[in-house]
Protein backbone atom coordinates (compact mmCIF):
# COMPACT_ATOMS: atom_id res chain seq x y z
CA UNK A 1 0.00 0.00 0.00
CA UNK A 2 0.96 3.42 -1.01
CA UNK A 3 1.91 5.93 2.08
CA UNK A 4 0.18 8.88 1.84
CA UNK A 5 -0.19 10.46 5.32
CA UNK A 6 3.26 11.61 7.66
CA UNK A 7 6.61 12.64 6.41
CA UNK A 8 8.55 10.19 3.41
CA UNK A 9 12.30 10.40 3.86
CA UNK A 10 13.56 10.53 -0.10
CA UNK A 11 17.06 10.31 -1.31
CA UNK A 12 16.88 14.19 -1.32
CA UNK A 13 15.91 15.08 2.15
CA UNK A 14 11.94 14.43 3.19
CA UNK A 15 8.52 15.43 1.52
CA UNK A 16 6.35 16.69 4.13
CA UNK A 17 2.57 16.52 3.53
CA UNK A 18 -0.79 17.16 5.32
CA UNK A 19 -4.35 16.46 4.57
CA UNK A 20 -6.16 19.86 5.11
CA UNK A 21 -8.67 20.70 3.06
CA UNK A 22 -10.24 23.35 5.72
CA UNK A 23 -7.08 25.60 4.78
CA UNK A 24 -6.34 27.31 1.36
CA UNK A 25 -2.33 27.90 2.85
CA UNK A 26 -0.11 26.05 5.07
CA UNK A 27 3.27 26.81 6.15
CA UNK A 28 6.24 24.68 7.72
CA UNK A 29 8.54 25.05 10.11
CA UNK A 30 11.37 22.47 9.77
CA UNK A 31 13.69 23.20 13.07
CA UNK A 32 12.54 26.42 14.29
CA UNK A 33 13.14 28.30 10.78
CA UNK A 34 10.43 29.05 8.63
CA UNK A 35 10.59 26.63 5.67
CA UNK A 36 7.94 28.75 3.44
CA UNK A 37 4.31 27.88 1.89
CA UNK A 38 3.21 24.17 0.91
CA UNK A 39 2.04 24.06 -2.00
CA UNK A 40 -1.98 22.90 -2.53
CA UNK A 41 -3.44 20.78 -4.69
CA UNK A 42 -7.07 20.74 -5.38
CA UNK A 43 -7.93 18.00 -3.23
CA UNK A 44 -6.59 19.60 0.09
CA UNK A 45 -3.55 17.78 0.63
CA UNK A 46 -0.58 20.51 1.24
CA UNK A 47 3.05 19.16 -0.11
CA UNK A 48 6.63 20.36 0.54
CA UNK A 49 9.90 18.79 -0.51
CA UNK A 50 12.57 19.88 1.80
CA UNK A 51 16.38 18.95 2.39
CA UNK A 52 15.85 17.65 6.15
CA UNK A 53 16.60 14.37 6.99
CA UNK A 54 15.76 12.28 10.29
CA UNK A 55 15.84 13.46 13.14
CA UNK A 56 14.77 16.95 12.21
CA UNK A 57 11.69 18.98 14.04
CA UNK A 58 8.72 20.27 12.35
CA UNK A 59 5.68 21.95 12.50
CA UNK A 60 2.81 22.97 10.30
CA UNK A 61 1.36 26.79 10.81
CA UNK A 62 -2.02 27.29 10.44
CA UNK A 63 -3.79 30.82 8.32
CA UNK A 64 -3.83 31.84 11.78
CA UNK A 65 -0.49 31.44 13.24
CA UNK A 66 -0.83 28.29 15.09
CA UNK A 67 1.97 25.66 14.88
CA UNK A 68 0.53 22.50 15.39
CA UNK A 69 1.94 18.73 14.88
CA UNK A 70 1.67 16.36 12.16
CA UNK A 71 -1.21 13.88 12.70
CA UNK A 72 0.50 11.00 11.49
CA UNK A 73 3.63 11.98 12.98
CA UNK A 74 6.07 9.31 13.90
CA UNK A 75 7.48 10.96 16.87
CA UNK A 76 6.76 13.38 19.61
CA UNK A 77 10.00 13.73 21.30
CA UNK A 78 8.24 17.10 23.54
CA UNK A 79 4.80 15.45 23.89
CA UNK A 80 1.39 16.15 21.76
CA UNK A 81 2.07 19.82 21.47
CA UNK A 82 5.45 20.00 20.42
CA UNK A 83 6.78 19.34 17.49
CA UNK A 84 6.94 16.40 14.97
CA UNK A 85 10.35 14.32 14.50
CA UNK A 86 10.99 12.68 11.08
CA UNK A 87 11.98 9.45 11.56
CA UNK A 88 13.87 6.77 9.41
CA UNK A 89 12.39 3.95 8.22
CA UNK A 90 12.63 0.86 10.54
CA UNK A 91 14.97 -1.91 9.51
CA UNK A 92 13.84 -5.40 8.51
CA UNK A 93 14.29 -7.78 11.39
CA UNK A 94 17.49 -9.56 12.23
CA UNK A 95 16.05 -12.97 12.33
CA UNK A 96 12.97 -14.42 10.48
CA UNK A 97 9.68 -14.97 12.20
CA UNK A 98 6.78 -16.88 11.17
CA UNK A 99 4.05 -16.06 13.81
CA UNK A 100 1.86 -18.11 16.44
CA UNK A 101 -1.46 -20.28 15.30
CA UNK A 102 -3.88 -18.60 16.93
CA UNK A 103 -5.48 -22.17 18.66
CA UNK A 104 -1.65 -21.76 20.46
CA UNK A 105 -2.49 -17.95 21.77
CA UNK A 106 -2.36 -17.53 25.41
CA UNK A 107 -3.03 -13.81 25.36
CA UNK A 108 -1.17 -11.10 28.11
CA UNK A 109 -2.81 -8.02 28.80
CA UNK A 110 -0.36 -5.06 29.19
CA UNK A 111 -0.14 -1.56 30.12
CA UNK A 112 3.77 -0.34 29.11
CA UNK A 113 3.21 2.54 31.62
CA UNK A 114 2.79 0.14 34.91
CA UNK A 115 4.43 -2.84 33.64
CA UNK A 116 8.04 -1.94 35.38
CA UNK A 117 9.28 0.45 37.55
CA UNK A 118 10.56 1.96 34.64
CA UNK A 119 7.82 1.87 32.09
CA UNK A 120 9.27 1.89 29.31
CA UNK A 121 9.47 -0.87 26.11
CA UNK A 122 12.77 -1.09 27.23
CA UNK A 123 12.27 -2.16 30.71
CA UNK A 124 9.16 -4.34 29.59
CA UNK A 125 11.55 -6.25 27.28
CA UNK A 126 13.52 -7.25 30.03
CA UNK A 127 10.51 -9.18 31.53
CA UNK A 128 9.53 -10.99 28.47
CA UNK A 129 11.47 -14.31 29.57
CA UNK A 130 8.70 -14.65 32.69
CA UNK A 131 6.00 -14.76 30.08
CA UNK A 132 7.70 -17.43 28.24
CA UNK A 133 8.24 -19.07 31.28
CA UNK A 134 4.93 -18.53 32.59
CA UNK A 135 3.68 -20.10 29.18
CA UNK A 136 2.09 -17.21 27.26
CA UNK A 137 2.54 -17.14 23.95
CA UNK A 138 1.23 -13.80 23.03
CA UNK A 139 1.02 -10.17 24.70
CA UNK A 140 -1.63 -7.22 24.13
CA UNK A 141 -0.35 -4.12 24.60
CA UNK A 142 -2.84 -1.13 25.90
CA UNK A 143 -2.74 1.42 23.20
CA UNK A 144 0.63 3.25 22.79
CA UNK A 145 -0.10 6.16 20.37
CA UNK A 146 0.98 9.53 21.62
CA UNK A 147 -1.37 11.24 24.47
CA UNK A 148 -1.16 13.95 26.60
CA UNK A 149 0.97 14.47 29.15
CA UNK A 150 3.14 11.43 30.61
CA UNK A 151 0.54 8.82 31.47
CA UNK A 152 -2.56 7.11 30.55
CA UNK A 153 -4.30 4.48 29.74
CA UNK A 154 -3.96 5.19 26.57
CA UNK A 155 -7.13 5.78 25.05
CA UNK A 156 -7.06 9.77 24.85
CA UNK A 157 -4.50 9.08 21.81
CA UNK A 158 -4.13 11.76 19.55
CA UNK A 159 -1.13 10.83 16.95
CA UNK A 160 -2.00 7.91 16.36
CA UNK A 161 0.79 6.58 14.39
CA UNK A 162 3.42 7.74 17.08
CA UNK A 163 4.46 5.70 19.75
CA UNK A 164 4.46 7.41 22.79
CA UNK A 165 7.62 9.49 24.31
CA UNK A 166 7.14 8.68 27.84
CA UNK A 167 7.46 4.94 26.91
CA UNK A 168 10.85 5.57 24.90
CA UNK A 169 11.27 5.79 20.84
CA UNK A 170 10.29 4.26 18.19
CA UNK A 171 13.18 2.07 17.57
CA UNK A 172 12.58 0.58 21.58
CA UNK A 173 8.78 -0.43 20.37
CA UNK A 174 10.48 -1.55 17.49
CA UNK A 175 12.97 -3.53 20.00
CA UNK A 176 10.27 -4.83 22.03
CA UNK A 177 8.64 -6.47 19.27
CA UNK A 178 11.80 -8.36 18.33
CA UNK A 179 12.85 -9.23 21.69
CA UNK A 180 9.31 -10.82 22.12
CA UNK A 181 9.28 -13.33 18.92
CA UNK A 182 12.62 -13.75 19.56
CA UNK A 183 11.27 -15.75 22.66
CA UNK A 184 7.82 -17.36 20.53
CA UNK A 185 5.43 -14.61 21.63
CA UNK A 186 3.56 -12.92 19.36
CA UNK A 187 2.55 -9.11 19.88
CA UNK A 188 -0.85 -7.92 18.90
CA UNK A 189 -1.55 -3.44 20.04
CA UNK A 190 -4.64 -2.23 21.13
CA UNK A 191 -5.74 0.34 18.13
CA UNK A 192 -8.54 3.10 19.06
CA UNK A 193 -10.70 3.70 15.76
CA UNK A 194 -13.50 5.19 17.20
CA UNK A 195 -12.53 8.67 18.96
CA UNK A 196 -9.71 10.71 20.03
CA UNK A 197 -8.60 12.12 23.07
CA UNK A 198 -9.85 15.69 24.51
CA UNK A 199 -6.66 17.32 24.46
CA UNK A 200 -3.86 17.80 21.71
CA UNK A 201 -5.94 17.09 18.75
CA UNK A 202 -5.28 19.69 15.91
CA UNK A 203 -7.03 17.67 13.37
CA UNK A 204 -10.62 19.23 13.33
CA UNK A 205 -9.38 22.48 12.55
CA UNK A 206 -8.28 22.07 9.50
CA UNK A 207 -9.96 18.65 8.33
CA UNK A 208 -13.42 17.27 8.32
CA UNK A 209 -12.50 14.59 11.32
CA UNK A 210 -15.51 14.30 13.00
CA UNK A 211 -19.20 13.90 11.37
CA UNK A 212 -21.71 15.57 14.11
CA UNK A 213 -24.71 13.33 12.80
CA UNK A 214 -23.70 10.58 15.07
CA UNK A 215 -22.77 10.80 18.92
CA UNK A 216 -20.54 8.88 20.84
CA UNK A 217 -19.84 9.20 24.30
CA UNK A 218 -16.62 11.15 23.45
CA UNK A 219 -18.56 13.69 21.29
CA UNK A 220 -19.39 13.80 17.62
CA UNK A 221 -18.14 10.39 15.91
CA UNK A 222 -15.17 9.93 13.69
CA UNK A 223 -16.13 10.88 10.11
CA UNK A 224 -16.39 7.22 8.34
CA UNK A 225 -19.33 7.87 6.24
CA UNK A 226 -19.60 11.51 5.26
CA UNK A 227 -18.22 14.13 3.10
CA UNK A 228 -14.30 14.23 3.22
CA UNK A 229 -14.91 10.39 4.68
CA UNK A 230 -12.69 8.82 1.80
CA UNK A 231 -9.00 10.23 3.55
CA UNK A 232 -10.29 9.60 7.07
CA UNK A 233 -11.06 6.00 6.18
CA UNK A 234 -7.51 5.89 4.32
CA UNK A 235 -6.20 7.59 7.62
CA UNK A 236 -7.38 4.50 9.56
CA UNK A 237 -6.41 2.06 7.37
CA UNK A 238 -3.06 3.24 6.52
CA UNK A 239 -2.21 3.33 10.82
CA UNK A 240 -3.53 -0.19 11.04
CA UNK A 241 -1.51 -2.08 8.23
CA UNK A 242 1.66 0.81 9.85
CA UNK A 243 1.74 -0.95 13.10
CA UNK A 244 1.47 -4.42 10.87
CA UNK A 245 4.50 -3.75 8.61
CA UNK A 246 6.90 -1.32 10.17
CA UNK A 247 6.71 -2.37 13.60
CA UNK A 248 5.78 -6.12 12.85
CA UNK A 249 2.99 -6.43 15.37
CA UNK A 250 1.02 -10.04 14.43
CA UNK A 251 -2.22 -8.44 15.19
CA UNK A 252 -4.05 -5.58 16.47
CA UNK A 253 -6.83 -4.96 19.22
CA UNK A 254 -9.55 -2.69 17.91
CA UNK A 255 -11.55 -1.16 20.86
CA UNK A 256 -15.26 -1.12 21.46
CA UNK A 257 -15.87 -1.20 18.06
CA UNK A 258 -19.41 -0.63 18.77
CA UNK A 259 -19.14 3.08 19.21
CA UNK A 260 -17.89 3.09 15.55
CA UNK A 261 -20.38 4.84 13.53
CA UNK A 262 -21.04 4.03 9.95
CA UNK A 263 -23.33 4.27 7.71
CA UNK A 264 -21.34 3.07 4.56
CA UNK A 265 -21.83 0.16 1.94
CA UNK A 266 -18.19 -0.97 3.16
CA UNK A 267 -18.13 -0.95 6.56
CA UNK A 268 -14.53 0.72 8.41
CA UNK A 269 -14.16 -2.57 10.34
CA UNK A 270 -14.47 -4.55 6.81
CA UNK A 271 -12.16 -2.12 5.03
CA UNK A 272 -9.22 -2.31 7.68
CA UNK A 273 -9.40 -6.28 7.48
CA UNK A 274 -9.33 -6.55 3.86
CA UNK A 275 -6.54 -4.05 3.30
CA UNK A 276 -4.58 -6.60 6.25
CA UNK A 277 -5.72 -10.16 4.28
CA UNK A 278 -4.12 -8.52 1.31
CA UNK A 279 -0.46 -7.94 3.18
CA UNK A 280 2.28 -10.55 2.22
CA UNK A 281 1.39 -13.68 4.59
CA UNK A 282 5.06 -14.40 5.80
CA UNK A 283 3.10 -15.15 9.56
CA UNK A 284 -0.51 -15.44 10.69
CA UNK A 285 -2.33 -12.00 11.74
CA UNK A 286 -4.73 -11.99 14.63
CA UNK A 287 -7.16 -9.36 14.27
CA UNK A 288 -9.96 -8.82 17.31
CA UNK A 289 -12.61 -6.84 18.48
CA UNK A 290 -13.89 -5.27 21.53
CA UNK A 291 -17.64 -5.05 20.70
CA UNK A 292 -20.38 -4.61 23.20
CA UNK A 293 -22.93 -5.76 20.52
CA UNK A 294 -21.65 -8.80 20.24
CA UNK A 295 -22.26 -9.03 16.32
CA UNK A 296 -21.13 -12.52 15.46
CA UNK A 297 -21.05 -11.56 11.86
CA UNK A 298 -18.03 -9.87 12.06
CA UNK A 299 -15.94 -13.01 13.69
CA UNK A 300 -17.33 -15.48 10.41
CA UNK A 301 -16.22 -12.68 7.93
CA UNK A 302 -13.23 -10.64 8.78
CA UNK A 303 -11.83 -10.85 12.62
CA UNK A 304 -10.43 -13.56 14.39
CA UNK A 305 -12.03 -13.07 17.89
CA UNK A 306 -13.88 -10.94 20.19
CA UNK A 307 -13.43 -10.33 24.12
CA UNK A 308 -15.90 -12.35 26.03
CA UNK A 309 -17.73 -10.12 28.36
CA UNK A 310 -20.44 -12.23 28.65
CA UNK A 311 -18.01 -14.83 30.63
CA UNK A 312 -15.96 -12.69 32.55
CA UNK A 313 -19.42 -11.33 33.86
CA UNK A 314 -21.06 -14.96 34.75
CA UNK A 315 -17.57 -16.05 36.58
CA UNK A 316 -17.13 -12.54 38.26
CA UNK A 317 -20.87 -12.30 39.64
CA UNK A 318 -20.53 -16.08 40.88
CA UNK A 319 -17.18 -15.60 42.56
CA UNK A 320 -18.17 -12.13 44.34
CA UNK A 321 -21.53 -11.83 44.90
CA UNK A 322 -21.99 -8.86 43.33
CA UNK A 323 -24.94 -8.23 41.38
CA UNK A 324 -25.33 -3.91 40.67
CA UNK A 325 -24.86 -2.06 37.04
CA UNK A 326 -24.77 -4.96 34.39
CA UNK A 327 -24.02 -7.63 36.76
CA UNK A 328 -27.85 -7.92 37.79
CA UNK A 329 -28.13 -9.37 34.26
CA UNK A 330 -25.88 -12.59 35.74
CA UNK A 331 -26.35 -12.96 39.13
CA UNK A 332 -28.26 -16.14 39.80
CA UNK A 333 -28.14 -17.06 36.27
CA UNK A 334 -25.76 -20.30 35.49
CA UNK A 335 -27.76 -20.81 32.97
CA UNK A 336 -25.81 -17.87 31.16
CA UNK A 337 -22.40 -18.60 32.41
CA UNK A 338 -23.02 -22.34 31.16
CA UNK A 339 -24.17 -20.73 27.45
CA UNK A 340 -21.32 -18.26 27.55
CA UNK A 341 -18.67 -21.28 28.41
CA UNK A 342 -20.42 -23.33 25.94
CA UNK A 343 -21.14 -21.21 22.69
CA UNK A 344 -19.64 -17.96 23.11
CA UNK A 345 -22.25 -14.77 24.32
CA UNK A 346 -24.77 -15.63 26.89
CA UNK A 347 -27.00 -13.21 24.98
CA UNK A 348 -27.63 -14.52 21.48
CA UNK A 349 -30.72 -11.97 20.31
CA UNK A 350 -33.03 -11.91 23.55
CA UNK A 351 -33.60 -8.66 25.64
CA UNK A 352 -30.98 -7.52 28.04
CA UNK A 353 -32.46 -5.88 30.90
CA UNK A 354 -29.53 -3.60 32.20
CA UNK A 355 -29.85 -2.33 28.72
CA UNK A 356 -33.49 -2.26 27.53
CA UNK A 357 -32.45 -4.01 24.37
CA UNK A 358 -31.84 -6.65 22.74
CA UNK A 359 -28.33 -8.09 22.44
CA UNK A 360 -26.50 -10.35 20.30
CA UNK A 361 -27.29 -13.18 17.84
CA UNK A 362 -27.00 -16.52 17.26
CA UNK A 363 -23.42 -18.11 17.54
CA UNK A 364 -23.03 -21.53 18.04
CA UNK A 365 -21.36 -22.00 14.32
CA UNK A 366 -18.22 -20.15 15.53
CA UNK A 367 -15.42 -22.22 16.86
CA UNK A 368 -14.86 -21.38 20.57
CA UNK A 369 -11.68 -19.70 20.05
CA UNK A 370 -13.49 -16.76 17.92
CA UNK A 371 -13.68 -16.07 21.97
CA UNK A 372 -11.19 -14.37 24.35
CA UNK A 373 -12.16 -15.50 27.92
CA UNK A 374 -10.56 -13.97 31.05
CA UNK A 375 -11.40 -12.85 34.45
CA UNK A 376 -9.93 -9.48 34.91
CA UNK A 377 -8.78 -7.29 32.17
CA UNK A 378 -8.29 -3.25 32.54
CA UNK A 379 -11.32 -2.10 31.97
CA UNK A 380 -13.14 -4.67 34.67
CA UNK A 381 -9.84 -3.72 37.02
CA UNK A 382 -9.67 -0.65 35.97
CA UNK A 383 -12.71 0.53 35.89
CA UNK A 384 -13.49 -0.33 39.71
CA UNK A 385 -13.63 2.36 42.22
CA UNK A 386 -10.31 1.59 43.45
CA UNK A 387 -9.22 -0.44 40.69
CA UNK A 388 -8.72 -3.57 43.03
CA UNK A 389 -8.55 -6.74 41.55
CA UNK A 390 -10.99 -9.48 42.14
CA UNK A 391 -8.21 -11.53 44.46
CA UNK A 392 -8.19 -9.10 46.67
CA UNK A 393 -11.84 -9.16 48.37
CA UNK A 394 -13.08 -12.98 47.02
CA UNK A 395 -12.69 -16.11 48.10
CA UNK A 396 -9.08 -17.67 46.64
CA UNK A 397 -10.79 -21.01 46.31
CA UNK A 398 -13.61 -19.31 44.40
CA UNK A 399 -10.89 -17.02 42.11
CA UNK A 400 -9.05 -20.40 41.87
CA UNK A 401 -11.81 -22.21 40.57
CA UNK A 402 -13.13 -19.78 38.09
CA UNK A 403 -9.47 -19.01 36.98
CA UNK A 404 -9.08 -23.02 36.07
CA UNK A 405 -12.43 -22.55 34.24
CA UNK A 406 -11.67 -20.07 31.74
CA UNK A 407 -7.62 -20.95 31.73
CA UNK A 408 -8.64 -24.59 30.06
CA UNK A 409 -12.07 -23.53 28.64
CA UNK A 410 -11.16 -23.89 25.14
CA UNK A 411 -11.60 -20.28 24.02
CA UNK A 412 -8.31 -18.08 24.27
CA UNK A 413 -7.48 -17.50 27.31
CA UNK A 414 -6.08 -13.59 28.11
CA UNK A 415 -4.27 -12.93 31.55
CA UNK A 416 -3.79 -9.15 32.93
CA UNK A 417 -0.40 -8.36 33.85
CA UNK A 418 0.68 -9.60 37.59
CA UNK A 419 -2.60 -11.57 37.72
CA UNK A 420 -0.83 -14.41 37.77
CA UNK A 421 1.25 -13.63 40.96
CA UNK A 422 -1.97 -12.32 42.77
CA UNK A 423 -0.53 -9.03 42.50
CA UNK A 424 -1.13 -6.30 45.59
CA UNK A 425 -0.77 -3.35 42.89
CA UNK A 426 -4.19 -2.27 41.40
CA UNK A 427 -4.82 -1.06 38.30
CA UNK A 428 -6.40 2.71 39.06
CA UNK A 429 -7.91 4.59 36.22
CA UNK A 430 -4.87 7.83 35.81
CA UNK A 431 -4.24 10.43 32.96
CA UNK A 432 -2.53 13.62 32.94
CA UNK A 433 -4.37 16.37 31.01
CA UNK A 434 -3.87 19.85 31.31
CA UNK A 435 -5.49 22.11 34.10
CA UNK A 436 -8.39 23.39 32.40
CA UNK A 437 -9.38 19.63 32.29
CA UNK A 438 -8.35 18.17 35.65
CA UNK A 439 -11.32 19.20 37.66
CA UNK A 440 -13.71 17.74 35.03
CA UNK A 441 -12.10 14.43 34.77
CA UNK A 442 -11.93 14.12 38.69
CA UNK A 443 -15.77 15.55 39.37
CA UNK A 444 -16.81 12.91 36.18
CA UNK A 445 -14.77 10.07 37.25
CA UNK A 446 -16.51 10.07 40.64
CA UNK A 447 -20.06 11.06 39.91
CA UNK A 448 -19.93 7.60 37.24
CA UNK A 449 -20.22 5.38 40.75
CA UNK A 450 -22.97 7.71 42.61
CA UNK A 451 -25.42 4.96 41.12
CA UNK A 452 -23.97 2.12 43.67
CA UNK A 453 -25.28 1.67 46.68
CA UNK A 454 -21.46 1.65 48.04
CA UNK A 455 -20.98 4.94 47.11
CA UNK A 456 -23.99 6.81 47.52
CA UNK A 457 -22.44 8.65 50.43
CA UNK A 458 -20.97 12.09 49.24
CA UNK A 459 -17.94 11.36 51.32
CA UNK A 460 -17.10 7.83 49.84
CA UNK A 461 -17.52 9.41 46.21
CA UNK A 462 -14.50 11.38 47.39
CA UNK A 463 -12.43 8.66 48.80
CA UNK A 464 -11.97 7.41 45.15
CA UNK A 465 -8.32 8.21 44.09
CA UNK A 466 -8.12 11.66 42.05
CA UNK A 467 -7.21 10.15 38.20
CA UNK A 468 -4.85 13.12 38.05
CA UNK A 469 -2.68 12.73 40.70
CA UNK A 470 0.37 11.12 39.91
CA UNK A 471 0.07 9.25 42.82
CA UNK A 472 -2.89 7.45 41.36
CA UNK A 473 -0.43 6.36 38.43
CA UNK A 474 2.30 5.09 41.09
CA UNK A 475 0.27 2.94 43.10
CA UNK A 476 -0.60 1.43 39.89
CA UNK A 477 3.17 -0.08 39.14
CA UNK A 478 3.33 -3.93 39.48
CA UNK A 479 5.98 -4.57 42.40
CA UNK A 480 8.08 -7.60 40.69
CA UNK A 481 9.62 -8.19 43.98
CA UNK A 482 6.75 -10.12 45.03
CA UNK A 483 7.54 -13.03 43.16
CA UNK A 484 10.04 -14.27 45.86
CA UNK A 485 7.34 -14.22 48.46
CA UNK A 486 4.95 -16.19 49.65
CA UNK A 487 2.08 -16.59 48.66
CA UNK A 488 2.87 -14.92 45.44
CA UNK A 489 5.71 -17.41 44.15
CA UNK A 490 3.16 -20.44 45.04
CA UNK A 491 0.26 -18.33 43.19
CA UNK A 492 2.74 -18.54 39.98
CA UNK A 493 4.05 -21.90 40.00
CA UNK A 494 -0.26 -22.90 40.36
CA UNK A 495 -0.49 -20.54 36.46
CA UNK A 496 3.08 -22.45 35.21
CA UNK A 497 1.01 -25.77 36.04
CA UNK A 498 -2.21 -25.01 34.66
CA UNK A 499 -1.01 -23.19 31.70
CA UNK A 500 0.96 -26.76 31.26
CA UNK A 501 -1.66 -28.76 30.93
CA UNK A 502 -3.30 -26.36 28.51
CA UNK A 503 -0.68 -26.57 26.35
CA UNK A 504 -0.50 -30.09 26.07
CA UNK A 505 -3.83 -31.52 26.69
CA UNK A 506 -6.30 -29.14 25.42
CA UNK A 507 -4.49 -26.83 22.38
CA UNK A 508 -4.06 -30.22 20.52
CA UNK A 509 -7.95 -30.34 20.74
CA UNK A 510 -8.64 -26.82 19.42
CA UNK A 511 -8.74 -27.27 15.34
CA UNK A 512 -11.09 -30.06 15.45
CA UNK A 513 -13.37 -28.57 18.41
CA UNK A 514 -17.04 -27.14 17.39
CA UNK A 515 -19.08 -25.24 19.81
CA UNK A 516 -20.23 -26.54 23.29
CA UNK A 517 -23.44 -28.39 24.85
CA UNK A 518 -23.60 -26.32 28.34
CA UNK A 519 -26.39 -26.89 30.94
CA UNK A 520 -26.83 -26.34 34.91
CA UNK A 521 -27.80 -29.52 36.59
CA UNK A 522 -30.44 -30.15 38.65
CA UNK A 523 -28.07 -29.43 41.79
CA UNK A 524 -27.16 -25.93 40.37
CA UNK A 525 -23.82 -27.53 39.36
CA UNK A 526 -22.63 -26.12 35.52
CA UNK A 527 -21.81 -29.00 32.76
CA UNK A 528 -20.60 -28.45 29.40
CA UNK A 529 -18.97 -30.78 27.24
CA UNK A 530 -17.27 -29.94 23.88
CA UNK A 531 -16.49 -32.29 20.86
CA UNK A 532 -13.40 -32.52 19.00
CA UNK A 533 -12.42 -35.14 16.68
CA UNK A 534 -13.03 -38.29 18.84
CA UNK A 535 -12.38 -36.67 21.99
CA UNK A 536 -15.15 -34.99 24.36
CA UNK A 537 -13.72 -32.10 27.03
CA UNK A 538 -16.07 -31.44 29.50
CA UNK A 539 -16.31 -29.55 32.62
CA UNK A 540 -18.07 -29.96 36.01
CA UNK A 541 -17.99 -26.41 37.79
CA UNK A 542 -19.67 -25.91 41.61
CA UNK A 543 -19.38 -22.01 41.84
CA UNK A 544 -20.05 -21.90 45.26
CA UNK A 545 -19.86 -22.55 49.07
CA UNK A 546 -21.96 -25.73 49.24
CA UNK A 547 -21.41 -29.04 47.91
CA UNK A 548 -23.44 -30.16 45.38
CA UNK A 549 -25.18 -33.59 44.81
CA UNK A 550 -23.47 -35.32 41.17
CA UNK A 551 -24.14 -39.06 41.28
CA UNK A 552 -22.85 -39.81 37.88
CA UNK A 553 -18.43 -39.61 38.34
CA UNK A 554 -17.22 -37.83 35.94
CA UNK A 555 -15.88 -39.76 32.65
CA UNK A 556 -12.66 -40.01 30.93
CA UNK A 557 -9.30 -38.98 32.18
CA UNK A 558 -8.71 -35.91 34.92
CA UNK A 559 -7.58 -32.87 32.72
CA UNK A 560 -7.39 -30.95 36.06
CA UNK A 561 -9.09 -31.06 39.15
CA UNK A 562 -9.33 -27.51 41.26
CA UNK A 563 -11.18 -27.38 44.75
CA UNK A 564 -12.18 -30.86 46.41
CA UNK A 565 -13.66 -32.37 43.05
CA UNK A 566 -15.79 -34.90 43.39
CA UNK A 567 -16.35 -37.63 45.32
CA UNK A 568 -18.95 -40.34 46.29
CA UNK A 569 -21.82 -38.24 44.12
CA UNK A 570 -20.62 -35.17 45.80
CA UNK A 571 -19.18 -32.24 43.48
CA UNK A 572 -17.14 -30.25 46.35
CA UNK A 573 -17.47 -26.44 46.92
CA UNK A 574 -15.44 -24.06 44.50
CA UNK A 575 -14.66 -26.98 42.28
CA UNK A 576 -13.61 -26.70 38.39
CA UNK A 577 -13.01 -30.57 36.98
CA UNK A 578 -12.09 -31.06 33.67
CA UNK A 579 -11.86 -34.58 31.99
CA UNK A 580 -11.05 -35.51 28.36
CA UNK A 581 -13.03 -38.90 27.11
CA UNK A 582 -12.95 -40.46 23.89
CA UNK A 583 -16.17 -39.85 22.39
Amino acid sequence: MTRRFGPAVTPGGTLFRLWAPKAEVIGLEVDGADAGPMTRTADGWHRLQHPAGPGSRYRFVLPDGLKVPDPASRFQPEGVHGPSEVVAPLPPPATAWCGRPWEEVVLYELHVGTFTPEGTFRAAMGRLPHLADLGVTAIEIMPVAAFPGDRNWGYDGVLPFAPAASYGRPEDLRALVDAAHDLGIAVLLDVVYNHFGPEGNYLPLYAPLFNEAHETPWGAAVNFDAEGRDEVRAFAVENALFWLEDYGFDGLRLDAVHEIRDDSPNHILAEIAAAAARLPATRPLHLIVENEDNEPAWLRRDYRAQWNDDLHHGLHVAVTGEDEGYYSDYAGRSDRLARALAEGFAFQGETMPYRGSARGAPCRDLSPTAFVAFLQNHDQVGNRAFGDRIAHGADPAAVRAATAAFLLCPQIPMLFQGEEWGTSAPFQFFCDLGDDLKDAVRDGRRAEFRRFSAFADPERRAAIPDPTARETFLASKLDWAELQRPPHAETLAWYRGILAARRERVVPLLQDMGAGDGEVTESGAVAVTWPSGQSRLSLLLNLSAQDRPHPAAPAGDVLWSEGPGWSEGRLGPWTALWNIARA
